[in-house]
């Protein structure tokens, strides 16, 4: 006979044994400048300046060469993917 405690303590260790094993999320970092980088977000707009006028956005999986400078938390560098151009982008997003 399976008595309540039981059952909670066994359904307890699975669900810590479960979380334990899945995987964990990416975790996002500053660009280094003079490498490409890789996006981590879903979309990161470019601009053309920080905080500036929205010019194009950047998509998880495509790739911005970092060339500096940074200003306040954002980084100049050139975009590749859809938009092929320089600008901005917060910074701190990246693989």
């Amino acid at each position: 006979m399976v008595t309540r405690r039981g059952a909670l303590a066994g359904l307890l260790a699975g669900i810590v044994a479960a979380t334990v094993t899945l995987p964990s999320p990416a975790q996002a970092a500053n660009g280094t400048i003079g490498e490409r980088e890789t996006v981590c977000a879903s979309d990161l707009f470019v601009r053309t300046q920080p905080v500036g006028a929205w010019m194009g956005t950047l998509y998880q999986g495509q790739t911005f060469l970092v060339e500096g400078p940074r200003s306040g938390g954002y980084v100049y560098g050139f975009a590749y993917g859809y938009i092929n151009r320089r600008g901005w982008v917060q910074d701190g997003w990246f693989c």
